[in-house]
């Protein structure tokens, strides 16, 4: 597990994570909200102490356990499905910073509840998200998370659990002496790196690999993001494109465990911008149920590109946050089905409107799930001129 010094700098790093996603610089007593999964509890008690002394007045939330999430969806009628606690709504009104502390005691125990009864307690809590996506676009809050390593998390990537809380080390850079210093380092790269991708009028990209043979559009008013303290790791960067222009297939070869359902190799196949058909050999029927959750759910809401000089994550880690992430041999790129986000629009996102996305093509709903491809890949761009230029091959970016 991780040892004190490991923690005192993971609870740095969040701090800083939490602090970067946020375009106006936190005040004092502004409102922070830790949740926590009950096997994080040690780093929740480490950041508490940090948050106090830097002034912050701090709302504790602990998760769910695994049974008591089972019993929640198996035992729910359908008014306390989409049941909202009183408070909910004021907190969220009024919160400046969350940081989520992710620490899984089982990975699996969804796995028999039915996927539409998750979705309709996602959709419950849809307006909520909303209103921190408003809030976060004002520039008064900002989010984080992150992965404390469990035995369940260990045995479903195939690693003991000193391996697996090595990978969190190594990814996070909590080996450093000064992890936040390193991560500023890749924070200053990727703003190069971004800066570049946005000086391009891309028409359309196109993603080539053994199995993925896809287009997206990535639609006007668009800008690359990422790196950017939101997650911790996170090498991503990424765009949400118009759904409208997506075509093709698209192969996930990296396992995905979604509301306790595992899924592989799941292939997704594009027309006219919905996914019109989806197999997986195992996962399936999940899969296809998860996809009708609402009309946005078998749309894009993501595209994104890692790259491996980055990312020294190269283990399946049996978690989207850091598979999503992958390094390895050939870096990776995923998409997200699901929603889009509203700070890839190239404009003020608090002046993105519900009838502007529409119009753009900025999806929109209840569930985001990326998906990850690590096969050995090459990413063209059309540009608006007609010209092609490759911007992602082996692993890289070519910039």
């Amino acid at each position: 597990m991780l040892t004190k010094k490991q923690l005192s700098r993971y609870a740095d790093v969040l701090v800083w994570g939490m602090s970067k996603a946020r375009s106006v610089p936190f005040k004092k007593h502004d409102i922070v909200v830790i949740r926590y999964d009950m096997p994080a509890t040690a780093l929740a008690e480490v950041l508490y102490e940090k948050l106090l002394a830097a002034g912050r007045q701090v709302v504790l939330r602990a998760g769910q356990t695994a049974v008591m999430e089972e019993t929640f969806y198996r035992c729910a009628d359908a008014e306390q499905l989409v049941f909202l606690a009183p408070g909910d709504r004021e907190l969220i009104k009024n919160v400046n910073g969350n940081i989520s502390l992710l620490a899984p005691d089982s990975l699996t125990h969804l796995s028999t509840i039915d996927p539409m009864k998750i979705g309709k307690a996602a959709a419950a809590r849809k307006p909520l998200r909303d209103i921190l996506d408003k809030r976060e676009s004002n520039g008064d809050f900002a989010w984080t998370l992150c992965l404390c390593p469990t035995a369940e998390l260990a045995r479903h990537a195939g690693l003991s659990l000193e391996d697996y809380t090595r990978q969190i080390v190594k990814a996070c850079f909590l080996d450093k002496k000064d992890p936040t210093a390193h991560w500023e380092t890749i924070f200053q790269k990727a703003a190069a790196i971004k800066k570049w991708l946005n000086s391009m009028e891309i028409k359309v990209l196109h993603i080539a690999s053994e199995h993925t043979d896809l287009e997206i559009t990535p639609g006007k008013k668009r800008k690359w993001v990422g790196i950017s303290g939101h997650n911790i790791p996170s090498f991503e960067i990424f765009l949400s494109p118009d759904w409208r222009g997506s075509r093709g297939v698209y192969f996930a070869d990296m396992p995905s465990f979604r509301n306790g359902n595992p899924v592989r190799d799941m292939r997704v196949e594009f027309k006219d911008g919905k996914a019109v058909k989806v197999t997986a050999r195992a996962g399936q029927a999940f899969a296809r149920k998860y996809l009708s959750t609402d009309p946005g759910a078998a749309r894009l809401g993501e595209f994104s590109l890692t790259d491996k000089r980055f990312s020294r994550i190269d283990k399946f880690m049996a978690n989207t946050l850091f598979d999503e992430n992958f390094g390895g041999a050939n870096g990776n790129c995923h998409v997200a089905l699901g929603a889009s986000y509203a700070d890839t629009f190239a404009g003020n996102p608090a002046a993105l409107t519900k009838t502007m996305k529409q119009q753009l093509g900025f999806n929109d709903s209840a569930i985001h799930w990326d998906i990850v491809n690590t096969e050995k890949k090459r990413v063209t761009a059309v540009l608006e001129n007609g010209e092609k230029t490759t911007i992602y091959e082996n692993g890289k970016f070519t910039y």
